[in-house]
């Protein structure tokens, strides 16, 4: 009788538990109805973890395969807004509710952190991909662009309008607008131009009070933060207005090799003393990875260098023969074309092909981990010695060098969130991609095992990060009380934000007191 008495209670919970969380699945819907615009029913765009198309709208954006397994926390609903009351909507009652949002714009956040949760709790994604439009202004030089547009798309239709305008933002065509911009975002030409913050002149975001602002109704405190300081911190930006840039009818760009046999040490020796002083029109990137040497069982290390000039074949080899000969550049090694086919080569893609593949937003994912950081000073021949050794050893990770100097110089580092500029020799990215889900935790291991070995190297107090490079090692946010959150978000915001953190801590106090717009590394607001 006892023993029945505690399974009928047991029954009676469950149901009661049951139906509790459907009707409160319910009421967030019902609130989502009744507060979107009746002209654009935000019906069609829910979807529920039971619902047909679920899936693959979850897993459309999902850039990195650490994220997609099963037992990856899953949000509860996606909503993919085809409407800015859509966006409206989501904020209203995920507030009422007190459900965390999380705002997802082209999914290439390394860590997943737009779609992925690592508190436990039960979240909803706000998935912008629909809101994509691009509206070009030849005349101004200018565009608007949505936030769920993508790099490519945004490319092609400047293309479309002009042969001789261009944006300098990043290599990968897939990644997402909103993102992009929001974390400061760089490409090949922001050693003449700048980074994509710099050529941002207006916004349209929907803030925690559900109100839709441009630049002059948010202030030029919110605009500042939400240009590099990452913009789902504050609200949800649903557009950029940026300025096009002059680009030259052909550019040049090049892609050499060299391994350790073929005197690398060397080439990438000088390469550190003048990558960042060559002239501002040139970028040359250099990827560093281990190949088979000449003898099968042996391992080499491999340098890349990747290269944009905006200018023309025979003015680029007068500039690299004379500030550059270790490189031995020759002029079969160049590819003369348009800036939008220079897109495509950097992507991997062979010259000639069709401008619409920068549409196409779906691309082949990894398993991948990612981190970051700052040179300041060049590393002696001995130093780069002792690293290829590591790498050997490692095997598996790679590091891409980005050099700075030019415009990258001649800004200040309070101008926009973004604080490293002068100074900054070059950046580095650390990268491992694997297709194996069982290898997860070695490569992983490994990528950081570099990482620390590259300590001596790179800046110092803080060990400095790139925002858009998202790295959770770097710490989590829990949100667990002000004062704990704020100590958690410090962590890794002076990492990203050096001398700019306390005024973005300011910036959201004041705008998102209650601390809705968070995820685990997201602003925090003061105590």
């Amino acid at each position: 009788m006892k023993y029945a008495l505690i399974l009928v209670l047991f029954f009676v919970v469950f149901i009661w538990q049951s139906s509790s969380s459907s009707a409160n699945s319910e009421t967030f819907t019902q609130c989502l109805t009744s507060n979107s615009d009746p002209k654009h029913p935000i019906s069609p765009a829910i979807f529920f973890s039971g619902n047909g198309s679920y899936s693959s709208v979850l897993q459309a954006n999902i850039r990195n395969l650490r994220f997609n397994t099963t037992s990856t926390p899953k949000p509860f609903l996606i909503i993919a807004a085809t409407h800015e009351s859509h966006v409206q909507a989501a904020i209203t009652c995920g507030k009422r509710h007190n459900l965390q949002m999380k705002i997802r714009s082209g999914g290439h956040d390394y860590d997943g952190l737009s779609y992925v949760t690592y508190s436990g709790k039960p979240f909803f994604v706000l998935d912008m991909f629909n809101l994509r439009s691009v509206d070009v202004d030849v005349a101004s030089k200018t565009a608007w662009v949505q936030t769920g547009a993508i790099l490519g798309e945004v490319y092609y239709y400047i293309w479309e309008k002009s042969k001789t305008l261009a944006y300098p933002a990043g290599i990968c065509p897939t990644v997402g607008v909103g993102g992009h911009i929001s974390g400061g975002g760089y490409g090949n030409m922001m050693r003449k131009y700048g980074l994509t913050v710099d050529n941002t002149i207006d916004a349209r975001m929907v803030d925690v009070n559900g109100k839709i602002l441009d630049r002059k109704l948010m202030g030029e405190d919110l605009y500042w933060a939400i240009n590099g300081g990452g913009g789902g911190s504050y609200g949800v930006v649903l557009a950029y207005k940026i300025n096009l840039v002059e680009v030259p009818e052909n550019v040049t760009v090049f892609r050499i090799s060299r391994t350790l046999e073929q005197n690398a040490t060397d080439i990438i020796h000088r390469w550190q003393q003048v990558a960042p002083k060559l002239p501002d029109e040139l970028f040359i990137r250099t990827v560093i990875d281990v190949v088979n040497g000449t003898v099968s069982s042996q391992k080499t290390v491999r340098t890349t260098f990747i290269a944009m000039f905006l200018g023309d074949t025979t003015t680029l080899l007068s500039i690299l023969n004379r500030r550059f000969p270790e490189l031995g550049l020759v002029r079969s090694d160049c590819t003369e074309t348009s800036w939008i086919q220079s897109v495509l080569f950097w992507t991997n893609i062979q010259v000639g092909s069709s401008e619409t593949l920068l549409l196409q937003r779906n691309q082949p994912v990894n398993y991948l981990k990612r981190k970051s950081d700052y040179v300041r000073e060049p590393i002696s021949r001995t130093g780069l010695e002792s690293i290829w050794k590591k790498m050997i050893e490692l095997e598996i990770p790679t590091m891409a060098f980005n050099p700075y100097g030019g415009e990258m110089g001649r800004i200040s580092s309070t101008v926009t969130p973004f604080p490293y500029r002068a100074g900054n020799l070059w950046k580095i990215q650390y990268g491992a991609n694997w297709r194996d889900e069982t290898l997860t935790d070695r490569y992983m291991e490994l990528t950081r095992k570099l990482y620390q070995f590259m300590t001596p190297f790179v800046s110092k107090n803080p060990r400095q990060s790139f925002f858009n490079y998202r790295d959770v090692d770097l710490g989590i946010n829990s949100h667990n009380g002000k004062i704990s959150s704020y100590v958690e978000g410090k962590r890794y915001g002076k990492k990203y934000f050096a001398g700019n953190f306390e005024r973005l801590v300011k910036i959201k106090t004041r705008v998102d007191s209650g601390n809705f717009f968070r995820n685990e590394q997201s602003i925090p607001v003061l105590p």
